[in-house]
């Protein structure tokens, strides 16, 4: 059998798969012979598959060298399409991914599918875009607004995921698949009747149980999607599992939660805290990661942790912080063990404090 390798974006419907593909797996995504359809051509793209074997027809009865000659003169010679450069802000990205999102989201409350490769492409370029600026993870909660606030936050753990994936060391692909998951980790609540979702004071027991349950229908709403893998659909069903046992919907622990739940699950609870809600006021980024790493010690992953914390908590020297005091002033010394609490030049009168030993005072936000 004659073959050779073409770019995905030139598979054409119908060319035939010359041999299995496998990406970490034990067995693989598409088997050889398979025939190139639409949704073939969707799941390469999911697991970011650039170059693609397929049989090489022997048309018109030419040589096996012929063919060859003929398929990389076709590939010299096709003209390259120069496209302009065109930059587009974090804020704008998000503002239209968060609108994008909420479409999706009232499609859900009447019954649509999930297009998950619609998600994919809406999150996708934020993540790359916010490790780029590197600044916004800081910021993500500033851009949050109660109204439409389950897009906001979805959109948020989204890039959250990803990017503390990337920060794990995790292949593209497997970013790809954490980043989209995180998106789609609360779309469950759109089953979740909107007077409890939408409530303006605090859940009855009830209420509470109901709300519980979007981890089970987030699952039930992706579990049959070949763009999303085994692990990652049970991250979403595990997102509120602690390892101390203490989570829903089964209180696993330990072993028993995986990794992959435990990044949505910080991403989840460090942007819903720092995030304005209905029932209650946004708190300091700085103070949250705190919290999560020393009082909530034995729920969460710390290596996972760590990570959100490099992402958001290590400040640069000279940049410019307000304190929960009111007062303004710039790092001047970070603690390797402490990051989110350096030592600060109060920008009036120039006096030096030292927030890992005045622990009554943290960072309230940076100064842009």
């Amino acid at each position: 059998m004659n073959q050779t390798l073409i770019n995905l974006e030139e598979l054409k419907l119908g060319t035939i798969i010359a041999e299995d593909i496998l990406v970490n797996t034990n067995s693989p995504i598409i088997h050889k012979e398979s025939k190139v359809t639409r949704e073939l051509i969707q799941v390469l793209s999911a697991f970011n598959i650039t170059k693609v074997p397929v049989v090489l027809e022997n048309v018109f009865n030419r040589s096996e060298e012929d063919i060859k000659k003929l398929f990389e003169e076709k590939v010299e010679s096709s003209p390259i399409e120069e496209k302009p450069l065109v930059t587009t802000s974090f804020v704008q990205l998000y503002k239209e991914a968060v609108d994008s999102f909420y479409k999706e989201f009232i499609g859900w409350e009447a019954g649509m599918k999930v297009d998950v490769t619609k998600l994919r492409n809406i999150i996708m370029p934020l993540v790359e875009k916010a490790m780029v600026e590197k600044q916004v993870f800081s910021l993500l909660n500033m851009y949050s607004k109660m109204d439409k606030y389950i897009a906001h936050h979805s959109i948020a753990v989204g890039i959250i995921s990803g990017a503390i994936a990337k920060k794990l060391n995790y292949s593209s692909g497997q970013i790809t698949q954490m980043a989209t998951a995180g998106l789609m980790a609360d779309i469950g609540m759109a089953k979740v009747e909107s007077n409890i979702r939408d409530k303006k004071s605090v859940l009855t027991e009830s209420e509470f149980s109901e709300v519980k349950k979007h981890t089970i229908y987030s699952f039930q709403m992706i579990k049959d999607s070949p763009l999303l893998k085994p692990e990652m659909k049970l991250a979403i069903f595990q997102h509120h599992e602690r390892l101390d046992g203490s989570g829903y919907p089964k209180s696993d622990k330990l072993n028993d939660v995986s990794v992959y739940s435990q990044i949505i699950a910080v991403a989840d609870v460090y942007h819903a805290m720092t995030s304005e809600r209905i029932y209650r006021a946004k708190s300091s980024s700085f103070k949250v990661l705190e919290m999560i790493r020393e009082e909530e010690f034995g729920k969460y992953n710390i290596e996972v942790v760590n990570k959100l914390i490099e992402l958001v908590g290590s400040l640069p020297i000279s940049t410019r912080v307000l304190l929960s005091t009111g007062e303004k002033g710039e790092v001047v010394f970070l603690h390797r063990d402490s990051p989110m609490r350096p030592m600060i030049r109060l920008i009036d009168g120039g006096q030096i404090i030292d927030l890992a030993a005045k622990r009554s005072i943290h960072i309230e936000s940076i100064i842009s």
